[in-house]
């Protein structure tokens, strides 16, 4: 009996031994090229989110694929040791520099992230001190555009409309994206490129008035209709509200912009102060430092 016990005791134990070295090596191999490995993870994080939820295993091929190409590709490059040609290493080490530059730009940017936050506030008393420089350089409207199935549900919705049923209902009951199409009613667009895709429904708009409804247009197997239900003219001045978001977020950037250049310029002095950067004169060949430190404020002042 206790040998049983013994015997059923080890192989318990060897059978979670087993379990447990399976899922601690759960790296899935695509594929391997000399010394470098492709696993499904790393395919996976590669690959488009879209492509890859329409047919995950033919996206899987495909990477695999492009990536044994271009590992194949890199390994001949390395046997023919291309990075040390003339020419080429140069070109690799600006194109280094430029990404730790942008790199390291992006970093102390971010540091500067809570220091540059707008608030609302602000973006409000820039529009009213600067209202001037906010002017519409073209005509924009307001209008509804319903999508039906049928010229009768068409002009159904039309006549809904006209007894004075909200858009949202009528919307709703006729129109095809409906959610969509609410949303853009809320919104002004520029007359160039109102009605979108169908030129048909952007002559529409600059012909009828307000509350006036278009012809309905067929494009397909679809049938549209516009109604105008308001209009800026070209000068005016647009509502904050339109674009309250774009200057926030241009007066953030402009601020960690501002940052940035301090940040810099601070550098540029310590360099200064350690004598660690030199000046010389463009205008003649003698390797002469400029001395003075007006061409270094020159530079550390670029705004």
């Amino acid at each position: 009996m206790k040998a049983a016990s013994l015997f059923l005791v080890s192989a318990l134990f060897f059978f979670a031994s087993s379990c447990t070295n399976n899922t601690g090596n759960s790296t899935v191999l695509l594929a391997e090229v000399g010394a470098e490995r492709l696993t499904k993870e790393a395919a996976k994080a590669e690959i488009p989110k879209h492509i890859f939820e329409s047919d995950s295993t033919s996206a899987y091929l495909k990477y695999r694929e492009d990536w044994i190409r271009r590992q194949v590709i890199l390994q001949e490059a390395e046997r023919l040791n291309f990075t040390r040609r003339s020419g080429v290493e140069e070109k690799l080490q600006r194109i280094r520099e430029e990404y730790i530059l942008q790199a390291v730009q992006d970093y102390i940017i971010a540091e500067f992230e809570e220091d540059s936050d707008v608030s609302e506030q602000e973006a409000r008393n820039y529009y009213q001190q600067n209202k001037d420089k906010f002017t519409l350089d073209e005509r924009y409207v307001r209008y509804r555009h319903l999508i039906a199935n049928s010229n009768a549900e068409a002009e159904q919705a039309k006549r809904d409309l006209m007894r004075g049923i909200e858009w949202e209902t009528v919307a709703q009951d006729y129109s095809k994206y409906a959610e969509l199409k609410i949303r853009e009613s809320e919104r002004y667009w520029p007359i160039s490129i109102a009605g979108g895709d169908i030129a048909m429904l952007n002559r529409y708009l600059t012909i009828i008035g307000p509350s006036e409804i278009s012809p309905t247009y067929r494009s397909g197997n679809e049938y549209h209709f516009v109604q105008l239900t308001d209009e800026r003219p070209e000068g005016d001045h647009p509502d904050l509200d339109w674009f309250i978001d774009q200057i926030e977020e241009w007066l953030t950037l402009e601020k960690r912009k501002r940052a940035f250049n301090t940040y810099v310029k601070n550098l540029y002095l310590q360099g200064q102060a350690n004598n660690e950067i030199k000046i010389y004169n463009v205008t003649n060949e003698t390797n002469t430092a400029v001395s003075d430190t007006v061409s270094l404020n020159q530079i550390t002042n670029e705004e």
